[in-house]
């Protein structure tokens, strides 16, 4: 292991709990490389979660362990456990939909059930609502220290036990393309949809090209009107929206210099779907 452990939780930073974690890593091994990726995931939102590690866990070395913990079910008789990927890295994490934009973008090699009576932090076994204290960041630590392998986290679960959120793929559909909003760029306000950059160019696209862009909420139009398909948010002027591609190779909707999401009401899951129709020259 490369000693390199990353948490991410929905606790933020207003209390002393992310600082915990923090000091239950280093108590296990001080000469741990501990980081964020992020504190601020929506209370329980555990799709966002879900995305956050895919944006992201790419970019690390091979062998980087993460922690997520995004845990309404914290204490009940959901499992613990630790992916790890094909793409060699290791995500300790409550098994409760964490995992679906993942398996489902780089694919998880072998999944292991932690064995909690072997795997907690001395002394906290009277306690069952900070499994990310007691479990997941200590775990996780041993793990990347190299003071446990894999294979001592527990017993081998299946692919099939990895519990998934419905996350239906963006398709063809003759002249458009169909997606969902996966999640918002949040400071900016953009759109992130599930469309993939190359399945969007299957329509013979080029910069310039004009698009009718629909946004349904459970099937209620929310937002329909033409943009541009543009290459970066200056191929618009100032307020005017604009489809490009994001940092992870997918369509995204931005206003430039604007927040499409505040604008629009628009929020991000499976219920919000968007249609990507070219218009003919």
């Amino acid at each position: 292991m490369n000693k390199l452990l990353v948490f991410q939780t929905d606790f933020g930073l207003v209390d002393g709990a992310v600082s915990a974690m923090y000091g239950v890593a280093l108590s296990v091994d001080k000469d741990l490389k501990v980081y964020d990726l992020t504190h601020e995931i929506p209370q329980y939102n555990i799709w966002e979660g879900s995305y956050r590690l895919y944006q992201t866990i790419s970019y690390w070395p091979e062998g980087t362990v993460f922690v997520s913990v995004i845990d309404p079910g914290v204490g009940t008789d959901r499992l613990s456990v630790v992916a790890k990927t094909k793409t060699n890295h290791y995500i300790v994490t409550p098994n409760n939909g964490t995992l679906t934009h993942v398996e489902a973008n780089f694919g998880i090699e072998a999944l292991r059930e932690i064995d909690e009576t072997v795997h907690r932090l001395p002394n906290s076994g009277e306690s069952y609502t900070f499994h990310g204290r007691d479990i997941y960041a200590y775990t996780g630590a041993k793990l990347a220290a190299g003071k446990i392998t894999y294979e001592e986290v527990g017993r081998e679960l299946s692919h099939d036990d990895i519990v998934k959120i419905v996350h239906p793929a963006a398709r063809l559909s003759g002249d458009r393309v169909i997606g969902n909003i996966d999640i918002l760029d949040v400071r900016f306000g953009n759109l992130w949809t599930n469309i993939g950059r190359e399945l969007f160019l299957q329509l013979d696209v080029a910069y310039g090209d004009l698009f009718e862009v629909t946004i349904e909420n459970d099937h209620r139009v929310v937002y329909k009107n033409v943009m541009t398909y543009g290459k970066t948010f200056a191929d618009t002027r100032l307020g005017e929206p604009l489809i490009y591609v994001n940092s992870v190779d997918k369509l995204g909707i931005a206003i430039n210099q604007g927040s499409f999401a505040e604008a629009y009401h628009i929020g991000t899951g499976v219920h919000w779907k968007i249609t990507i129709r070219k218009l003919k020259k």
